[in-house]
C-alpha cells in the first residue's frame, strides 16, 4: 500500500486525474452489474455496463441499453453519482468531501484542482471548489423545481421527483441521460416549452463553465468581464443563433426544436427529434457543433468554444496582419499556438474512430458513424440509433474516444510524453504552406 502512496506521489496531475477518471469508470461498471442494480428479468453484460459508466462518467449521453429499463433505482443512483463525479471532476469532488471532513487539503490536492479546473492562479483553489460545488447546487435545485413542475403531470410523485432529480443533474452536467424509458430521451416533451427552455438553461450555464459563471456574479458586467468569458459568452451565442438558423433551414423543426437542437449539440445530448429522420445537411450541421462543444472549466467536451475562437482569429490575423485579439485585448502567443495542436489532436482521434468503425460497422451508412464518433469525442450523447446495435469492439472503440473527449487529447498525450528542455538551436528556415 505504502508503495502505491509513493507511486501517486510521483505522478503528474495531468496523469492523476486520468487515473482517477479511469478508476471512477471501472467502480462504475462494477456496481452497475451487480444484481442489486438490475431490475429482475433483465440482463446487463460488462461491455454494457463499462458502456454506461464510461458515458456517465464522461458527461456523453450515448446508450447501449436503457438506463430506465434495465436498471434499479440503485443502479439509477449509481448512473446519476458517476454524472455528478464526471461533470465536477473526479478531483473536485475529492476536495469537496475532505472540506466536508474538516481536514485541510494538501498542496497536492490543490494543484490537481488547479489542472482540472484549467486555471492560471494558484490562489484561492479551496474558495473556488467551494464556489463550484455551491453554484452547482444552487442551478441544480432550481432545476428540480421546474422538471418537477412537468413531470408530475405525467408520474406520480416518487417517480416524478426522482426523475427530476435526475434530469437536473444530467442537463446541468451537460449528459444526455434520461429514465423516461424505451431509448426514447425527451422526445414526448417536444412542444413543451417550460421543460425546453429548463434544459436549454441548464445546458448553457453548465457549459459556459464555472469560472465564468462566477466572473458575470462577481462582475455583474459584461464590460467589466475578463477577456475569457467575454471571448466564451459571444461565441456561445454566435453558435446557439448559428445552429438555431442552419437547422431550421435544413430540417422541418419548430423554432423551440431547432433552438433546443442547437443548444443540446454543444455537448448535452438530449433530443426532441428522432435522430435519424434528419437530413444529412442537419446532421452535419449538428456534428460542427458537437466537435466544437462547450468551454474551458465547464461540464461540457468538444475541442471547446475558446479553441474554435482562437482558430478563427489566427485566420483573421492571417490575413489582416494584425495581431490575434479582440475586445481591446491581444490574445497570449501561448494560448494561440496551444489552440491547433487540440484541433489536430481532437481531429486525429476523430479520424481514426471513424476509419475503424466503418471497417466494423459496414452496415451504417458513413454519416451515421461520423455522427456517433464526433458526439463521442465531444461528450455529447446524441445518437442516429445505432448504438446498441454496435458489435463489442466497435463499443470499445467508443468507449475510448468518450474517455479521450472527456480527459482532452492534448493531455492524454502529454501525459505520456516527457517534455524536455530546449537543448541546441539551429537556424531559422521558413518553408512553403499551402
Amino acid at each position: 500500500m505504502s508503495h502505491f502512496v509513493a507511486f501517486l506521489k510521483r505522478q503528474s496531475p495531468g496523469r492523476l486525474i486520468t487515473l482517477g477518471f479511469a478508476a471512477v469508470i471501472l467502480l462504475g461498471a462494477v456496481l452497475l452489474v451487480l444484481p442489486v442494480s438490475v431490475k429482475p428479468g433483465m440482463e446487463v453484460a460488462f461491455i454494457d455496463a463499462l458502456f454506461t459508466s464510461t458515458s456517465a462518467v464522461c458527461v456523453t449521453g450515448l446508450i447501449a441499453i436503457d438506463v430506465y429499463d434495465h436498471f434499479t433505482i440503485f443502479g439509477q443512483v449509481v448512473v446519476a453519482a458517476l454524472i455528478q463525479v464526471g461533470g465536477l471532476g473526479v478531483t473536485s469532488v475529492g476536495v469537496g468531501l475532505i472540506l466536508a471532513a474538516g481536514k485541510r487539503v494538501s498542496i497536492k490536492g490543490r494543484l490537481l484542482v488547479k489542472e482540472a479546473l484549467n486555471v492560471d492562479s494558484f490562489k484561492g483553489m479551496v474558495r473556488l471548489v467551494k464556489a463550484v460545488l455551491l453554484t452547482t447546487l444552487c442551478f441544480e435545485g432550481t432545476g428540480v423545481v421546474l422538471s418537477f413542475i412537468v413531470f408530475i403531470q405525467d408520474y406520480p410523485f416518487p417517480r416524478a421527483l426522482w426523475t427530476s432529480v435526475f434530469h437536473s443533474i444530467a442537463a446541468f452536467n451537460n449528459s444526455g441521460f434520461d429514465i423516461l424509458g424505451g431509448l426514447q430521451n425527451l422526445i414526448p416533451y417536444q412542444n413543451n416549452w417550460l421543460l425546453n427552455l429548463t434544459t436549454c438553461g441548464l445546458i448553457i450555464f453548465g457549459g459556459l463553465g464555472f469560472l465564468v459563471i462566477l466572473d458575470i456574479k462577481r462582475t455583474r458586467s459584461f464590460r467589466k468581464l475578463t477577456l475569457h468569458s467575454k471571448v466564451v459568452i459571444t461565441t456561445t451565442a454566435a453558435l446557439l443563433i448559428g445552429g438555431t438558423l442552419l437547422l431550421k433551414a435544413t430540417e422541418d423543426m419548430s423554432w423551440l426544436g431547432c433552438f433546443f437542437h442547437s443548444v443540446s449539440a454543444r455537448t448535452a445530448g438530449f433530443s426532441t427529434y428522432p435522430m435519424g429522420e434528419l437530413t444529412n445537411a442537419g446532421l452535419f450541421t449538428l456534428t460542427v457543433l458537437m466537435f466544437i462543444g462547450a468551454s474551458p472549466g465547464s461540464t461540457g467536451g468538444g475541442i471547446k468554444t475558446t479553441t474554435f475562437f482562437a482558430l478563427m482569429q489566427d485566420v483573421r490575423s492571417v490575413f489582416t496582419k494584425q495581431r490575434p485579439g479582440a475586445f481591446h485585448r491581444t490574445i497570449s502567443a501561448e494560448s494561440m499556438a496551444k489552440a491547433p495542436v487540440i484541433a489536430l489532436l481532437s481531429l486525429l482521434v476523430v479520424f481514426v474512430s471513424t476509419f475503424l468503425l466503418c471497417i466494423l460497422e459496414p452496415g451504417c451508412t458513413f454519416i451515421q458513424i461520423l455522427f456517433e464518433v464526433v458526439s463521442a469525442f465531444g461528450t455529447v450523447g446524441l445518437s442516429t440509433g445505432i448504438t446498441p446495435n454496435l458489435c463489442v469492439l466497435s463499443k470499445l472503440i467508443i468507449i475510448l474516444t468518450m474517455f479521450a473527449g472527456r480527459v482532452g487529447a492534448f493531455t492524454l498525450l502529454s501525459i505520456w510524453i516527457d517534455r524536455p528542455e530546449a537543448g541546441s538551436r539551429y537556424t531559422e528556415e521558413s518553408i512553403t504552406i499551402g
